[in-house]
């Protein structure tokens, strides 16, 4: 059995891609964000500056590893890799209070950024605007409703003046519904990586049998907060980007009403490696024509694109917001 203590084979898996693990139990992490050293050295920032997200400025994090889900696309390692026998998700779960995490997050990405000082490449007043980060993306790995005080942290985050971005794949609506009475993030995403119940097996492979709906009750949801909405994409050449994917996503879409939709590409990144292939990775203009279709099926528009990150914006509301805490 495979456990995140130090010296366990997930934990050194994890190091090796430079994860920082967090929490009393290691069963948190924060990891560098390829824009944060693209941000350091000089050069733009990521699609997330369209709601005024500064890459320099962005924690990447998650409270918690655990995940029902073994999503072929996601560079967590999973269930049924290649060397993990297997994988007790319960012991991955996080216990800290809100505080230690938030404490151990900004410690572990300050230790990211200590090897930029000397870097010659750096900007100066972007590296001491990093030393103070502005948000948390709550979305680097696991399924950050599993956490039970995460409305608390999200509370947290903004007293001290943070704005957030939660990333949930919505197995948990109970959980999610308690945030919207107290714990709202700044805006709430919630992936949809599947037209249809079967290729939600076919792709979330979850430990859930009930997954499918859940999801869709989690989607219900959406109206429900205040805080700008996402329905997140991920088009999988070959998997979930045929015309024919079209119809059932727009289904969901106009189910949930969310402010946006962001289609971006899957990224041959990670574990996802051991499940799927490079040519899997969409062509940004792929992205786009898939997106085009989006649109005329859902009457969202088109209003935002970003070839570096391989995405594109639709929206019911006009331009994307800029975000607050």
């Amino acid at each position: 059995m495979l456990l995140p203590t130090r010296g366990s084979g997930l934990a050194e898996m994890l190091r090796e891609q430079k994860y920082q693990l967090i929490g009393r139990k290691a069963t948190a992490a924060v990891k560098k964000c390829y824009w944060l050293h693209v941000a350091l050295t000089g050069g733009s920032f990521c699609y997330k500056s369209w709601y005024g997200i500064e890459s320099h400025r962005c924690v990447q994090m998650t409270p918690t590893l655990a995940c029902p889900n073994s999503c072929l696309h996601c560079w967590r390692v999973e269930r049924g890799d290649p060397g993990v026998s297997a994988l007790d998700e319960g012991a991955l779960v996080s216990e800290d209070r809100e505080e230690e995490l938030l404490q151990q997050a900004i410690k572990a990405q300050h230790r990211i950024l200590s090897g930029y000082k000397s870097n010659p490449k750096v900007v100066g007043e972007r590296y001491v605007e990093a030393l103070h980060p502005k948000h948390f993306a709550i979305s680097l790995a696991g399924e950050p409703t599993l956490y039970a005080r995460l409305g608390n942290f999200i509370d947290l985050c903004r007293r001290k003046g943070f704005t957030t971005f939660l990333v949930t794949n919505g197995m948990y609506p109970k959980q999610l519904a308690q945030l919207v009475d107290g714990g709202q993030p700044s805006q709430l995403y919630v992936s949809v990586n599947a037209s249809s119940e079967e290729m939600f097996k076919q792709l979330a492979r979850s430990s859930l049998t009930d997954g499918w709906r859940r999801l869709l009750e989690s989607l219900e949801m959406l109206e429900g907060f205040k805080c700008p909405t996402v329905i997140r994409v991920t088009l999988i050449r070959g998997i979930n980007d045929r015309q024919s994917n079209v119809d059932g996503f727009a289904e969901v879409i106009k189910r949930a009403k969310p402010w946006y939709v962001e289609v971006k590409g899957y990224m041959y990144l990670g574990y996802s490696r051991l499940r799927l292939k490079v040519d899997n990775m969409p062509k940004h203009a792929e992205i786009l024509r898939f997106a085009r279709s989006m649109a005329r099926a859902t009457g969202y528009q088109l209003v935002a694109e970003n070839l570096p990150s391989r995405v594109a914006l639709l929206s019911r509301v006009g331009d994307p917001v800029k975000v607050r805490p």
